[in-house]
């Protein structure tokens, strides 16, 4: 039978008992981690999120009747402590923040009782991830997990303190917003009162920030929730948060400085982490032409070496036809790896396939000099040695190189050297590696639609150099925008946006929007671009992909409170439901079976 708390007040949380408070009476709170009865004595361990503190039930001490409860208590039980803090009387728990301390108990109130849990809740849990999700409550008390979720709520304070005191206001934007397909699936919700009309859920803030900007409010931020119909992978999930902002006056560098003081005063005062300031930047030319991805992972070397111009005229025909077809020849050299056995360079092969590739060439170069190769037979070995060289090659190396169009070369190379860093053991999770990369292109050939798409957001700025090639060579054109990396992941991400008109009218044209398309579904910002916009520019975080870099943790299922699994249900409410037909007539939906529907 659960008890009542009444007349009790907790002192303390579990680790804020300290040796400081030895002889003091505390009254604490909590689940009971486990329970150990030695006979006259019962150790109890008391978890909260703060962490553990062991109990100590001796029948002299606390009655026969307190004695006996103690004697029911199972994991996971609730309950309530009185007790005089003394110094532990066993051997000192150097593993816990409380090992020197013990409280004896004098009361004992059972809160409340629970059945056997489905898992033990413990840290670095071997349970699998479906039944830790579908009783996630249960799992949101493992102290690893509540590390994470602490960590969050943290960082968001220090993000929230930081943006307020350099001028920017918290607005909260609409979560029912007009459906712009331009970009991801929309999350649509029907209206009752407009039958057949639907809202979209946003998959950002973007037009009413800027919207914000032209209302005069200077510099606007916001812990948004957003909402994307896609396909899930570790770290995304179809509703997430972003710490959005924007900013009027400003150009690319305004924005890029606080940012980066942004996150040298998150990384100090969450994880007491220097981030050397100025951040990196680079191009992203040269993060695809060294790193074969716009968000390179710079903590190994590794780089992507182009030897198109050394192999263009050999007699290897996939490396010479390739470059023949426009396409190009890059390399990485695996230091060291020259003994791989053949099983896993073919097993590396296969890895490339995924991303395009045909196949993967290999030079390995023995510690005795000798070279194994899978094309030398078709080259000289004036070519071989040319080619050894332009890739720094050395006894025990291990060279590898694909052939095809640059977007293949780049996404195969540049996947396989995450891969190999995987498997040779070289990102430490205890670096932090941040890069800006910068001046993308403006737009992106789409060859489903067999047209040119923005590879941000139509609202980007183009590079004014680069405006002279909008109509001759869009795919020229770079883009005023900047994306913060950390560690290989995109962390965050912005632009200038556009603020003339003219170019705002040139840029949908080059995306193949008629002005009426245009104002259908844009129609409220750009009547409100004619009553006197400011430059303006922006950047949004990633805030569960950034904490669970920070947390060290392998997907951002563990740094949110209740994450959806890949196919975006939720296995603990089971959502989504059906619904029933009441509230479908009233939205003047129905829902029909593919058999009816045939």
């Amino acid at each position: 039978m659960a008890e009542s708390m009444k007349g009790l007040k907790r002192s303390h949380r579990a680790a804020e008992v300290t040796k400081a408070d030895i002889g003091s009476t505390v009254t604490v709170m909590g689940w009971v981690q486990k329970s150990r009865n030695k006979g006259g004595v019962i150790f109890v361990d008391l978890r909260d999120r703060s962490g553990i503190l062991q109990i100590i039930f001796e029948e002299a001490n606390c009655g026969s009747e307190v004695f006996e409860k103690a004697a029911r208590l199972r994991s996971e039980f609730v309950i309530a402590v009185v007790g005089e803090v003394c110094e532990r009387a066993g051997a000192v728990n150097t593993n816990l923040a409380t090992g020197e301390i013990e409280v004896v108990a004098r009361q004992l109130r059972i809160l409340a009782e629970s059945e056997t849990p489905p898992f033990h809740i413990e840290e670095n849990s071997k349970t699998k991830d479906e039944v830790r999700l579908k009783y996630r409550y249960l799992d949101l008390r493992r102290p690893d997990i509540q590390r994470n979720m602490i960590m969050r709520s943290k960082a968001c304070i220090v993000i929230r303190n930081f943006l307020a005191e350099n001028g920017f206001l918290e607005i909260e934007t609409p979560m029912l917003t007009k459906s712009t397909p331009e970009g991801a699936r929309d999350y649509l919700v029907p209206s009752r009162v407009h039958p057949g009309s639907f809202y979209a859920l946003p998959q950002s803030p973007q037009l009413f920030k800027q919207l914000l900007m032209v209302s005069g409010y200077d510099r606007y931020f916001q812990l948004a929730r957003c909402f994307r119909d896609e396909d899930l992978r570790a770290d995304r999930q179809p509703e997430f948060t972003q710490v959005d902002m924007e900013l009027s006056f400003v150009d690319v560098d305004d924005v890029i400085d606080v940012n980066e003081r942004l996150l040298a005063r998150l990384f100090k005062e969450i994880l007491d982490v220097e981030v050397p300031l100025p951040i990196p930047r680079m191009t992203w030319q040269e993060a695809m032409d060294r790193f074969g991805s716009d968000k390179p992972d710079t903590r190994f070397g590794m780089e992507l070496v182009d030897v198109t111009n050394v192999v263009k005229d050999c007699g290897f025909g996939v490396f010479s036809g390739a470059v023949a077809a426009g396409g190009s020849v890059r390399g990485i050299n695996a230091r060291g790896q020259g003994q791989m056995p053949r099983k896993k360079i073919d097993a590396l092969t296969a890895f490339v396939k995924d991303y395009g590739a045909k196949g993967l060439a290999y030079i390995a170069l023995g510690e005795d000099g000798a070279v194994k190769s899978s094309f030398a037979k078709f080259m000289s070995e004036e070519e071989m040695q040319a080619l050894i060289s332009a890739m720094q090659g050395e006894a025990g190396d291990l060279l590898l190189f694909a052939a095809d169009s640059n977007k293949v070369v780049w996404a195969s190379l540049g996947a396989l050297r995450i891969h190999l860093a995987e498997m040779l053991g070289l990102l430490d999770k205890n670096q932090y590696n941040f890069l800006w990369v910068t001046e993308f292109p403006l737009l992106e050939w789409s060859d489903e639609e067999q047209r040119f798409t923005a590879m941000h957001h139509p609202f980007t700025m183009p590079m004014e150099e680069d405006l002279q090639y909008i109509d001759s060579d869009p795919g020229r054109v770079r883009a005023k925008a900047y994306d913060i990396v950390l560690n290989g992941t995109e962390i965050g991400g912005g632009s200038v946006r556009i603020h003339q008109d003219d170019i705002q009218e040139k840029m949908f044209e080059v995306l193949g929007f008629t002005k009426e398309r245009a104002y259908d579904q844009f129609g409220f910002l750009l009547d409100a671009f004619r009553y006197g916009v400011p430059p303006h520019a922006g950047l949004a975080y990633g805030l569960d992909r950034l904490i669970m870099l920070m947390s060290k943790v392998d997907t951002i299922r563990d740094v949110i409170a209740f994450p959806k699994v890949k196919d975006a249900s939720c296995l603990m409410t089971g959502a989504p439901t059906v619904v029933d037909d009441k509230q479908l007539q009233e939205l003047g939906i129905a829902a029909v079976s593919e058999e009816e529907e045939n």
